[in-house]
């Protein structure tokens, strides 16, 4: 079994690997990209997975531990295994919030699609994303409302411990919610 960490970019997922790596799981990281004013505790990545598409074969090292792979790339998790994945779900307005200020920070340009637009990008993937994990055999989802963790996190770390299967150190998982780290609220 694989467990991924899934979600538009700036959903949660990285609060997600770090609970669950609180919670007892080993995460499948490079260490390449390390915290910094977006992300003050990390960004938990391994960057193959921006090329999943191209390259998916190393995804056996991922058996027995949790790896991050935003929505985009779902798709190209290859078939020979089983995956339980945790989709973050966060408020589109505030995932583009979040975007526009990291962008501007790294001194990207910010503006090149409106967000109304890129509301209904996003709305669309997320649609085509959830019609399209039911149909596969080999992968099953649970999904967590970043929001709703932040203002209570027991809910979820009890949803995503009995998810996979009882076994996390969920009173580690609690200490990881930072409510502080919530900026972007819309």
């Amino acid at each position: 079994m694989i467990t991924v960490v899934s979600g538009l970019p700036r959903s949660g997922t990285s609060m997600m690997m770090k609970m669950l790596e609180a919670g007892g799981l080993q995460t499948l990281t490079d260490d390449i990209r390390e915290a910094d004013e977006d992300n003050l505790k990390g960004y938990y990545e391994d960057e193959r997975v921006k090329v999943l598409h191209e390259d998916n074969a190393w995804i056996g090292e991922a058996e027995g531990k949790v790896v991050k792979v935003i929505s985009y790339q779902l798709k190209h998790l290859p078939e020979g295994h089983e995956y339980s994945i945790i989709f973050m779900e966060r408020k589109i307005s505030e995932v583009l919030a979040s975007q526009k200020k990291m962008m501007i920070r790294r001194g990207e340009p910010s503006d090149d699609v409106p967000d109304g637009l890129m509301t209904g990008i996003f709305q669309k993937h997320l649609d085509e994303t959830y019609a399209w994990l039911p149909t596969q055999p080999n992968m099953r989802a649970l999904y967590i409302s970043y929001n709703d963790s932040l203002q209570d996190p027991a809910p979820t770390v009890d949803l995503v411990n009995r998810f996979l299967g009882g076994e996390m150190d969920t009173e580690k998982m609690m200490t990881i919610v930072d409510p502080s780290l919530y900026r972007q609220r819309k």
